[in-house]
C-alpha cells in the first residue's frame, strides 16, 4: 500500500477515535478525558496500535483496561465511519513523551540554575564597570607559565631537538 495512504488512514483513524472516544461510556474512559495522539495502522490494516495520552488524575491500568474493554463499540463505530476493507484490531500504548518532555524541561532548568549558582561563585570575578569576567584558557596560561616562556609544555617549536 502506498505511504501516503497509510498516512491518510493513520490520520482518519486518529480523528474518528478522538470523536468516538468522548462517546463511550465506561467511566473509567470518559472521566479520564482521553487524547488519542496518534495511530499507526499495518500496512494489511487489521492492526492499529493507538497512542493516547490522558488528563487528570486517574490510574493507568483502568483507563487501560476500559479501553479493552470498549473496543468493540470502538471497532464498530470506526467499520460505520470509514470505509475501510478491514476494521483493525487496536491495541492501546500509553503515550508518555509529554511527561517525559516535562521532565526534560525541570531537568534542563536544573542545569540551568546549577550553572548560575557556580558562575556566581569564585570562577568568576566583577570588573569594576558591573561586567563578569569568566577566566579564560590565555589567562590561566599566564599564570601558570614562568616569565618569558612562550609556552608551558616545553614543547615550543623554536627549539631543536
Amino acid at each position: 500500500m502506498a505511504n501516503y495512504r497509510r498516512n491518510r488512514i493513520n490520520e482518519e483513524v486518529q480523528r474518528e477515535l478522538c470523536e468516538i472516544l468522548r462517546e463511550v461510556k465506561d467511566p473509567r474512559v470518559c472521566r479520564a478525558l482521553v487524547n488519542v495522539t496518534a495511530a499507526d495502522v499495518s500496512a494489511d490494516l487489521k492492526y492499529a496500535k493507538v497512542f493516547y495520552s490522558t488528563l487528570g488524575k486517574c490510574e493507568e491500568e483502568e483507563v487501560q483496561e476500559g479501553l479493552v474493554s470498549a473496543q468493540g463499540f470502538i471497532r464498530t463505530q470506526i467499520a460505520r465511519r470509514l470505509n475501510l476493507r478491514v476494521t483493525p484490531k487496536f491495541t492501546f500504548i500509553k503515550d508518555r513523551s509529554a511527561e517525559n518532555g516535562a521532565r526534560i524541561s525541570s531537568l534542563l532548568k536544573q542545569v540551568e540554575k546549577d550553572l548560575r549558582d557556580n558562575a556566581d561563585g569564585a570562577d568568576s570575578t566583577e570588573s569594576s564597570d558591573g561586567i563578569r569576567r569568566v577566566p579564560t584558557l590565555d589567562s590561566a596560561k599566564e599564570e601558570n607559565c614562568p616569565d618569558g616562556a612562550e609556552d608551558c609544555s616545553g614543547d615550543s617549536p623554536n627549539k631543536n631537538p
